[in-house]
Protein backbone atom coordinates (compact mmCIF):
# COMPACT_ATOMS: atom_id res chain seq x y z
CA UNK A 1 0.00 0.00 0.00
CA UNK A 2 1.06 3.41 -1.30
CA UNK A 3 0.12 7.27 0.50
CA UNK A 4 -0.64 9.94 -1.96
CA UNK A 5 3.28 11.12 -1.54
CA UNK A 6 2.01 14.45 -3.28
CA UNK A 7 1.44 15.65 0.39
CA UNK A 8 4.75 15.49 1.60
CA UNK A 9 5.44 18.44 -1.01
CA UNK A 10 3.37 20.92 1.10
CA UNK A 11 4.12 23.12 3.62
CA UNK A 12 4.11 21.56 6.98
CA UNK A 13 1.10 23.80 8.59
CA UNK A 14 -1.32 25.48 6.49
CA UNK A 15 -0.98 28.86 7.13
CA UNK A 16 -4.12 29.42 9.29
CA UNK A 17 -3.53 26.68 11.42
CA UNK A 18 0.06 28.08 11.89
CA UNK A 19 -1.77 31.46 13.18
CA UNK A 20 -4.03 29.92 15.74
CA UNK A 21 -1.47 27.89 17.05
CA UNK A 22 0.89 30.61 17.81
CA UNK A 23 -2.47 32.86 19.38
CA UNK A 24 -2.90 30.05 21.49
CA UNK A 25 0.32 29.70 22.97
CA UNK A 26 0.42 33.46 23.49
CA UNK A 27 -3.43 33.08 25.30
CA UNK A 28 -1.78 30.62 27.75
CA UNK A 29 1.03 32.97 28.81
CA UNK A 30 -1.06 35.86 28.80
CA UNK A 31 -4.69 34.47 29.83
CA UNK A 32 -5.51 38.41 30.64
CA UNK A 33 -4.39 39.77 27.26
CA UNK A 34 -8.15 40.76 25.37
CA UNK A 35 -7.41 39.71 21.80
CA UNK A 36 -8.95 41.33 18.95
CA UNK A 37 -9.05 39.18 15.46
CA UNK A 38 -8.45 40.51 12.32
CA UNK A 39 -6.64 37.76 10.87
CA UNK A 40 -8.60 34.95 9.40
CA UNK A 41 -11.73 35.79 7.28
CA UNK A 42 -14.48 34.78 9.51
CA UNK A 43 -17.84 36.79 9.87
CA UNK A 44 -18.47 37.91 13.24
CA UNK A 45 -22.25 38.93 12.52
CA UNK A 46 -25.39 36.41 13.16
CA UNK A 47 -27.39 35.10 10.08
CA UNK A 48 -29.71 37.87 9.63
CA UNK A 49 -33.39 37.24 10.38
CA UNK A 50 -35.44 36.74 7.16
CA UNK A 51 -32.71 33.35 6.66
CA UNK A 52 -32.92 32.30 10.51
CA UNK A 53 -37.09 32.45 10.30
CA UNK A 54 -36.37 30.01 6.62
CA UNK A 55 -34.25 27.61 8.20
CA UNK A 56 -37.16 27.31 11.22
CA UNK A 57 -39.54 26.67 8.22
CA UNK A 58 -37.25 24.41 6.44
CA UNK A 59 -37.05 22.27 10.02
CA UNK A 60 -40.54 22.11 10.32
CA UNK A 61 -40.97 20.72 6.94
CA UNK A 62 -38.26 17.86 7.62
CA UNK A 63 -40.46 16.75 10.57
CA UNK A 64 -43.52 16.30 8.26
CA UNK A 65 -43.92 13.32 5.96
CA UNK A 66 -45.78 15.10 3.35
CA UNK A 67 -42.97 17.72 3.26
CA UNK A 68 -39.49 15.47 4.43
CA UNK A 69 -36.53 16.11 1.85
CA UNK A 70 -34.25 13.36 1.74
CA UNK A 71 -31.11 13.16 -0.92
CA UNK A 72 -31.17 16.76 -2.84
CA UNK A 73 -30.79 17.38 -6.89
CA UNK A 74 -27.83 17.03 -7.75
CA UNK A 75 -27.55 20.84 -9.38
CA UNK A 76 -29.24 21.90 -6.22
CA UNK A 77 -32.62 22.83 -5.74
CA UNK A 78 -35.07 24.02 -7.84
CA UNK A 79 -35.91 26.80 -5.83
CA UNK A 80 -32.56 28.02 -5.25
CA UNK A 81 -31.05 27.43 -8.40
CA UNK A 82 -33.62 29.33 -9.98
CA UNK A 83 -32.89 32.14 -7.70
CA UNK A 84 -29.45 32.33 -8.50
CA UNK A 85 -30.12 31.81 -12.40
CA UNK A 86 -32.54 34.93 -11.67
CA UNK A 87 -30.61 37.48 -9.62
CA UNK A 88 -26.70 36.73 -9.60
CA UNK A 89 -27.59 36.50 -13.78
CA UNK A 90 -30.83 37.48 -15.95
CA UNK A 91 -31.47 40.18 -14.10
CA UNK A 92 -27.63 41.47 -14.96
CA UNK A 93 -28.13 40.52 -18.44
CA UNK A 94 -26.28 37.54 -18.01
CA UNK A 95 -27.46 34.28 -20.25
CA UNK A 96 -26.49 31.72 -17.33
CA UNK A 97 -29.13 29.01 -17.64
CA UNK A 98 -30.45 26.35 -14.22
CA UNK A 99 -28.78 23.35 -15.73
CA UNK A 100 -25.12 25.62 -15.69
CA UNK A 101 -25.74 26.38 -11.92
CA UNK A 102 -24.02 24.05 -9.24
CA UNK A 103 -24.91 24.39 -6.02
CA UNK A 104 -22.21 23.08 -3.24
CA UNK A 105 -20.69 23.77 0.29
CA UNK A 106 -18.50 26.58 -0.58
CA UNK A 107 -16.07 27.66 -2.91
CA UNK A 108 -13.05 26.69 -1.26
CA UNK A 109 -14.26 22.95 -1.67
CA UNK A 110 -14.96 23.47 -5.51
CA UNK A 111 -12.02 25.48 -6.18
CA UNK A 112 -10.12 22.47 -5.01
CA UNK A 113 -12.49 19.79 -6.03
CA UNK A 114 -12.81 20.92 -9.80
CA UNK A 115 -9.06 19.76 -10.54
CA UNK A 116 -10.81 16.57 -10.66
CA UNK A 117 -11.71 16.90 -13.98
CA UNK A 118 -8.64 18.45 -15.90
CA UNK A 119 -5.35 16.28 -16.86
CA UNK A 120 -2.43 16.02 -14.44
CA UNK A 121 -0.48 17.37 -16.90
CA UNK A 122 -1.93 20.81 -17.34
CA UNK A 123 0.57 23.75 -16.55
CA UNK A 124 -1.53 26.01 -14.02
CA UNK A 125 -1.09 29.57 -13.42
CA UNK A 126 -1.69 30.95 -9.86
CA UNK A 127 -1.36 34.73 -9.00
CA UNK A 128 1.41 35.41 -6.24
CA UNK A 129 0.22 36.17 -3.32
CA UNK A 130 -2.99 34.41 -3.48
CA UNK A 131 -5.09 32.83 -1.25
CA UNK A 132 -3.40 28.92 -0.47
CA UNK A 133 -6.10 26.54 -1.04
CA UNK A 134 -5.25 27.24 -5.01
CA UNK A 135 -1.65 26.16 -4.90
CA UNK A 136 -1.99 23.41 -2.14
CA UNK A 137 -4.49 21.61 -4.25
CA UNK A 138 -3.03 21.44 -7.36
CA UNK A 139 -0.23 20.21 -5.49
CA UNK A 140 -1.89 17.50 -4.01
CA UNK A 141 -3.23 16.62 -7.15
CA UNK A 142 0.72 16.43 -8.80
CA UNK A 143 0.96 19.47 -10.04
CA UNK A 144 3.74 20.72 -7.93
CA UNK A 145 6.42 21.17 -10.45
CA UNK A 146 3.92 22.59 -13.27
CA UNK A 147 2.38 26.06 -11.35
CA UNK A 148 3.62 29.04 -12.31
CA UNK A 149 3.23 32.49 -10.75
CA UNK A 150 2.26 35.37 -12.00
CA UNK A 151 3.83 38.04 -9.18
CA UNK A 152 1.88 40.84 -8.17
CA UNK A 153 3.36 43.88 -6.38
CA UNK A 154 2.81 48.11 -5.76
CA UNK A 155 4.77 48.11 -8.22
CA UNK A 156 1.66 47.10 -11.02
CA UNK A 157 -0.93 47.74 -8.53
CA UNK A 158 -1.60 44.12 -7.19
CA UNK A 159 -2.96 43.02 -10.69
CA UNK A 160 -1.64 40.10 -12.58
CA UNK A 161 0.07 40.70 -15.96
CA UNK A 162 -1.11 37.96 -18.64
CA UNK A 163 1.24 34.55 -18.76
CA UNK A 164 4.13 35.26 -20.39
CA UNK A 165 4.24 31.36 -21.94
CA UNK A 166 0.88 29.31 -22.81
CA UNK A 167 -0.64 27.84 -19.60
CA UNK A 168 -3.46 25.26 -19.51
CA UNK A 169 -5.16 26.61 -16.27
CA UNK A 170 -5.41 29.94 -14.66
CA UNK A 171 -7.00 31.29 -11.21
CA UNK A 172 -8.11 34.83 -10.76
CA UNK A 173 -9.70 35.83 -7.80
CA UNK A 174 -11.20 39.49 -7.49
CA UNK A 175 -11.79 41.08 -5.16
CA UNK A 176 -8.65 39.37 -4.38
CA UNK A 177 -8.02 37.91 -1.46
CA UNK A 178 -5.52 39.12 -0.04
CA UNK A 179 -4.54 42.30 -1.31
CA UNK A 180 -8.57 43.23 -1.74
CA UNK A 181 -7.78 44.92 -5.04
CA UNK A 182 -10.56 44.25 -7.98
CA UNK A 183 -9.35 43.65 -11.72
CA UNK A 184 -11.39 45.95 -13.89
CA UNK A 185 -12.82 45.17 -17.23
CA UNK A 186 -10.13 45.44 -19.32
CA UNK A 187 -8.16 43.13 -17.29
CA UNK A 188 -10.12 41.05 -17.70
CA UNK A 189 -10.68 41.20 -21.05
CA UNK A 190 -6.98 40.55 -21.57
CA UNK A 191 -7.30 36.88 -19.65
CA UNK A 192 -10.37 35.59 -21.26
CA UNK A 193 -8.70 36.74 -25.09
CA UNK A 194 -5.62 34.68 -23.63
CA UNK A 195 -7.64 31.71 -22.80
CA UNK A 196 -9.53 31.78 -25.60
CA UNK A 197 -6.61 31.80 -28.21
CA UNK A 198 -4.37 29.22 -26.33
CA UNK A 199 -7.44 27.20 -25.23
CA UNK A 200 -6.75 27.76 -21.80
CA UNK A 201 -9.43 27.61 -18.92
CA UNK A 202 -9.63 30.53 -16.75
CA UNK A 203 -11.17 29.46 -12.45
CA UNK A 204 -12.54 32.91 -11.20
CA UNK A 205 -13.11 32.87 -8.09
CA UNK A 206 -15.89 35.89 -7.12
CA UNK A 207 -16.56 34.50 -3.44
CA UNK A 208 -15.90 38.00 -2.63
CA UNK A 209 -17.72 39.75 -5.33
CA UNK A 210 -21.02 41.11 -2.67
CA UNK A 211 -18.53 43.59 -1.66
CA UNK A 212 -17.89 45.74 -4.48
CA UNK A 213 -19.92 48.82 -4.47
CA UNK A 214 -17.95 50.70 -7.72
CA UNK A 215 -20.94 49.94 -10.63
CA UNK A 216 -17.72 50.28 -13.02
CA UNK A 217 -16.31 46.86 -11.49
CA UNK A 218 -17.85 43.49 -12.81
CA UNK A 219 -19.00 40.74 -10.38
CA UNK A 220 -19.37 38.12 -12.76
CA UNK A 221 -16.43 36.95 -15.22
CA UNK A 222 -19.23 36.14 -17.68
CA UNK A 223 -19.92 39.93 -18.08
CA UNK A 224 -17.10 39.49 -20.21
CA UNK A 225 -17.49 38.72 -24.08
CA UNK A 226 -16.10 35.04 -24.92
CA UNK A 227 -15.61 34.28 -21.32
CA UNK A 228 -18.63 31.11 -21.46
CA UNK A 229 -16.20 29.57 -24.00
CA UNK A 230 -13.17 29.59 -21.28
CA UNK A 231 -14.42 30.43 -17.69
CA UNK A 232 -15.94 28.67 -14.59
CA UNK A 233 -16.88 30.77 -12.31
CA UNK A 234 -17.23 30.22 -8.50
CA UNK A 235 -19.18 31.67 -5.84
CA UNK A 236 -19.66 31.76 -2.03
CA UNK A 237 -22.64 32.89 0.45
CA UNK A 238 -20.15 32.64 3.45
CA UNK A 239 -19.16 36.47 3.03
CA UNK A 240 -22.34 37.56 1.22
CA UNK A 241 -24.53 36.16 4.04
CA UNK A 242 -22.70 35.00 6.77
CA UNK A 243 -22.52 31.41 5.82
CA UNK A 244 -19.64 30.30 7.27
CA UNK A 245 -20.27 28.06 9.75
CA UNK A 246 -23.69 26.69 7.40
CA UNK A 247 -21.94 26.28 3.73
CA UNK A 248 -22.91 27.03 0.74
CA UNK A 249 -21.75 27.81 -2.46
CA UNK A 250 -22.34 27.45 -6.36
CA UNK A 251 -20.43 26.97 -9.13
CA UNK A 252 -21.16 27.54 -12.77
CA UNK A 253 -19.82 25.52 -15.90
CA UNK A 254 -21.50 26.96 -18.99
CA UNK A 255 -22.50 24.32 -21.56
CA UNK A 256 -20.13 26.23 -23.97
CA UNK A 257 -17.19 25.23 -22.47
CA UNK A 258 -15.22 22.43 -24.10
CA UNK A 259 -11.86 21.44 -23.90
CA UNK A 260 -11.01 18.28 -25.96
CA UNK A 261 -14.18 18.09 -27.63
CA UNK A 262 -15.53 16.95 -24.02
CA UNK A 263 -18.18 19.20 -22.00
CA UNK A 264 -16.96 20.39 -19.00
CA UNK A 265 -20.19 20.74 -17.91
CA UNK A 266 -21.14 17.26 -18.54
CA UNK A 267 -17.99 16.26 -16.87
CA UNK A 268 -18.15 18.49 -13.57
CA UNK A 269 -22.17 16.99 -13.26
CA UNK A 270 -20.86 13.76 -13.39
CA UNK A 271 -18.24 14.25 -10.78
CA UNK A 272 -20.42 15.49 -8.33
CA UNK A 273 -23.19 13.06 -8.64
CA UNK A 274 -20.28 10.91 -7.92
CA UNK A 275 -18.71 12.44 -5.27
CA UNK A 276 -20.93 15.18 -3.34
CA UNK A 277 -24.37 14.18 -2.21
CA UNK A 278 -25.75 18.16 -2.00
CA UNK A 279 -26.38 20.64 0.32
CA UNK A 280 -28.56 20.24 2.81
CA UNK A 281 -32.74 20.87 2.30
CA UNK A 282 -32.69 23.45 5.37
CA UNK A 283 -29.47 25.16 3.89
CA UNK A 284 -30.42 25.67 0.81
CA UNK A 285 -34.40 27.56 1.98
CA UNK A 286 -31.62 29.17 3.81
CA UNK A 287 -29.58 30.34 0.71
CA UNK A 288 -33.14 30.78 -0.93
CA UNK A 289 -33.86 33.75 1.90
CA UNK A 290 -30.87 35.54 0.71
CA UNK A 291 -32.63 36.83 -2.65
CA UNK A 292 -36.23 37.94 -0.71
CA UNK A 293 -36.69 40.88 -0.54
CA UNK A 294 -36.15 41.61 3.13
CA UNK A 295 -33.32 39.04 2.64
CA UNK A 296 -31.18 41.30 0.26
CA UNK A 297 -31.65 43.90 2.21
CA UNK A 298 -30.47 42.66 6.00
CA UNK A 299 -27.41 41.02 3.98
CA UNK A 300 -26.53 44.08 2.37
CA UNK A 301 -26.82 46.29 5.52
CA UNK A 302 -24.53 43.49 6.92
CA UNK A 303 -21.92 43.81 4.28
CA UNK A 304 -21.74 47.98 4.46
CA UNK A 305 -21.13 46.79 8.37
CA UNK A 306 -17.80 45.33 7.22
CA UNK A 307 -17.21 47.62 4.82
CA UNK A 308 -17.45 50.16 7.20
CA UNK A 309 -15.19 48.30 9.52
CA UNK A 310 -12.46 47.93 6.81
CA UNK A 311 -13.07 51.73 5.91
CA UNK A 312 -12.06 52.26 9.65
CA UNK A 313 -8.74 50.18 9.75
CA UNK A 314 -7.34 52.13 6.70
CA UNK A 315 -8.53 55.32 7.77
CA UNK A 316 -6.18 54.30 10.75
CA UNK A 317 -3.23 53.08 8.85
CA UNK A 318 -3.45 56.00 6.68
CA UNK A 319 -3.48 58.63 9.65
CA UNK A 320 0.07 57.16 10.50
CA UNK A 321 1.63 57.43 7.41
CA UNK A 322 0.89 53.57 6.12
CA UNK A 323 0.40 52.89 2.41
CA UNK A 324 -2.60 50.03 1.68
CA UNK A 325 -4.44 48.34 -0.53
CA UNK A 326 -8.14 47.41 -0.48
CA UNK A 327 -11.34 48.56 1.96
CA UNK A 328 -12.79 49.81 -0.72
CA UNK A 329 -14.75 47.05 -2.97
CA UNK A 330 -13.40 44.53 -0.29
CA UNK A 331 -13.36 43.65 3.30
CA UNK A 332 -9.81 43.08 2.82
CA UNK A 333 -6.92 46.02 4.26
CA UNK A 334 -3.64 44.85 2.34
CA UNK A 335 -0.16 47.07 3.84
CA UNK A 336 4.02 47.14 3.82
CA UNK A 337 4.74 46.23 7.37
CA UNK A 338 7.39 48.86 8.55
CA UNK A 339 11.15 48.30 7.36
CA UNK A 340 12.33 46.22 10.42
CA UNK A 341 9.97 44.06 10.21
CA UNK A 342 9.45 40.80 8.22
CA UNK A 343 5.88 39.33 7.61
CA UNK A 344 5.97 36.45 10.38
CA UNK A 345 7.98 39.44 13.14
CA UNK A 346 5.32 41.85 12.43
CA UNK A 347 2.53 39.15 13.60
CA UNK A 348 4.23 38.27 16.90
CA UNK A 349 5.07 42.18 17.16
CA UNK A 350 1.18 42.91 16.83
CA UNK A 351 0.21 40.21 18.97
CA UNK A 352 2.63 40.73 21.71
CA UNK A 353 2.08 44.47 21.34
CA UNK A 354 -1.17 45.34 20.68
CA UNK A 355 -3.05 41.58 21.05
CA UNK A 356 -4.29 42.34 17.76
CA UNK A 357 -4.52 39.08 15.52
CA UNK A 358 -3.63 39.36 11.53
CA UNK A 359 -2.09 37.55 8.81
CA UNK A 360 1.43 37.35 7.16
CA UNK A 361 1.48 38.28 3.85
CA UNK A 362 4.18 35.94 3.33
CA UNK A 363 1.82 33.03 3.73
CA UNK A 364 0.01 33.83 0.84
CA UNK A 365 3.14 33.54 -1.17
CA UNK A 366 6.33 34.93 -1.66
CA UNK A 367 5.45 37.82 -3.23
CA UNK A 368 3.40 38.35 -0.04
CA UNK A 369 6.46 38.79 2.22
CA UNK A 370 6.78 42.61 3.84
CA UNK A 371 3.42 42.63 3.41
CA UNK A 372 0.04 42.13 5.94
CA UNK A 373 -3.53 41.46 5.95
CA UNK A 374 -6.18 42.82 8.21
CA UNK A 375 -9.87 42.34 7.46
CA UNK A 376 -12.76 44.35 8.24
CA UNK A 377 -15.00 40.72 9.83
CA UNK A 378 -14.82 41.79 13.18
CA UNK A 379 -17.49 44.28 15.42
CA UNK A 380 -17.20 47.88 14.65
CA UNK A 381 -16.06 48.57 18.47
CA UNK A 382 -13.51 46.07 18.64
CA UNK A 383 -12.50 47.25 15.08
CA UNK A 384 -11.92 50.96 16.26
CA UNK A 385 -9.94 49.88 19.68
CA UNK A 386 -7.64 47.76 17.78
CA UNK A 387 -6.88 51.29 15.03
CA UNK A 388 -6.28 53.37 18.53
CA UNK A 389 -3.83 50.04 19.82
CA UNK A 390 -2.05 50.18 16.02
CA UNK A 391 -1.57 53.78 16.67
CA UNK A 392 -0.34 53.82 19.91
CA UNK A 393 2.90 51.67 19.01
CA UNK A 394 5.78 52.65 17.76
CA UNK A 395 7.53 51.43 14.78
Amino acid sequence: MKVNREYLNLKKSYLFSEIAKRVSEFEEKHPEAKIIRLGIGDVTLPLVPEVIDSMHRAVDDMSKKETFKGYPPEHGQDFLVEKIEKFDYKDRGLDISKDEIFVSDGAKSDTGNILDIFDKDNIVAVCDPIYPVYVDTNIMAGRDGQIIYLETSQENGFSPNLPNRKVDIIYLCSPNNPTGTTMDRNTLKKFVDYANEYDSILLFDSAYEAFITDDNLPKSIYEIPGAKNCAIEFRSFSKTAGFTGVRCGYTVVPKDLKRDSISLNELWARRQATKFNGVSYVTQRAAEAVYSEKGRKQVEENINYYLNNAKTIAKGLESIGIKYYGAENSPYIWFKVPEKFDSWSFFDYLLENANIVGTPGVGFGKMGEGYFRLTGFSDADSTKEAVDRIKKLSF
